[in-house]
């Protein structure tokens, strides 16, 4: 059902019932004043029916977090709004084209998650991807430097992956691939962050987590993944598989640009060195030497 709230500074219940009257929408109205805490009522689309002048002052303070209609006496030109797509309706209000706006602003709206979906999810996996961990890694890093939090990135690679490709094909590989993905939403928490990086790349963004709560959680597993029943058709026995890690955590020791290109590229200094070291090991960043 879609959630419909009216924010509005004069009487809304000919709106509010011409809304109600389609079954998928649950309709609410709130004072205009409350807009600022829009998000809390976790709107599917936000209808604002105001006076010119609280349009304009709203207009200029308030970032909308979700499609809006707006309710006038006139067509106002002058008003913008930051956030999410809006379109007007001017009084008096003819029911079929309020409906009509309604369903539009929503189907755009839907159109555009599906867009977002696609966009920041790997279709092999249905993780996220690197552009989606991009976009909410500096967040993060931002969140705990507010904060004073740790925030850890886990980078895992799975090692000789191109032996499994080569012996058994990519379409194993990709089950491979889909086996461990799905072990890793088991082992993370709501919180946590996990996105298909690089072929047989992933990484963990772990946040209110120090380097060592880390390493605990990596080791795990990595011990899982040494256990895991791997048996390609037509083979008799599984195919053992081992995975390497390598940890980073925020804030940084080092004097250095707090980003998280350089979280990551610290975390693919400790993944090289894991395998370096023979591979099936899980390496903390703070605990190799590194020249800058």
């Amino acid at each position: 059902m879609k959630n419909i709230v009216i924010f509005c500074d004069k009487d809304s219940s000919q709106i509010e019932a011409i809304i109600a009257a389609n079954e998928d929408y649950d309709v609410r109205s709130k004072n205009i004043d409350e807009i600022k805490d829009a998000q809390k009522f976790n709107p599917s689309l936000i209808v604002l029916n105001c006076n010119e002048n609280k349009l304009k002052e709203v207009s200029m303070v308030t970032k909308l977090p979700s499609p809006a209609l707006i309710i006038a006496n006139k067509f106002i030109d002058d008003i913008t709004f930051r956030g999410d797509s809006y379109d007007f309706v001017t009084e008096p209000i003819d029911e079929k084209e309020l409906q009509l706006r309604l369903k539009n602003l929503l189907k755009i709206k839907e159109l555009k998650e599906m867009i977002n979906q696609v966009s920041t999810t790997d279709a092999l996996t249905g993780l996220h991807n690197r552009k989606f961990l991009h976009e909410r890694l500096e967040a993060e890093i931002s969140r705990a430097r507010r904060y004073d939090t740790k925030l850890s990135c886990l980078l895992l690679d799975i090692d000789f992956f191109k032996v499994v490709n080569d012996m058994y094909g990519y379409d194993w590989g990709d089950v491979l691939l889909k086996k461990i993905a799905e072990m890793l939403k088991s082992f993370i928490r709501k919180e946590d962050i996990l996105t298909r990086y690089g072929d047989e790349e992933f990484i963990v963004i772990l946040p209110n987590t120090p380097e060592e709560n880390a390493f605990i959680f990596a080791e795990r597993f990595r011990r899982e993944i040494e256990k895991m029943e791997f048996i390609p058709a037509g083979e008799e026995e599984r195919h053992p598989i081992t995975i390497s890690g390598g940890i980073a955590s925020f804030p940084f020791l080092q004097n250095v640009e707090e980003d998280a290109n350089t979280l990551i590229r610290y975390a693919e200094h400790a993944l090289y060195n894991a395998k370096k070291r023979g591979k099936n090991k899980i390496v903390q960043f703070s605990q190799i030497n590194i020249e800058y």
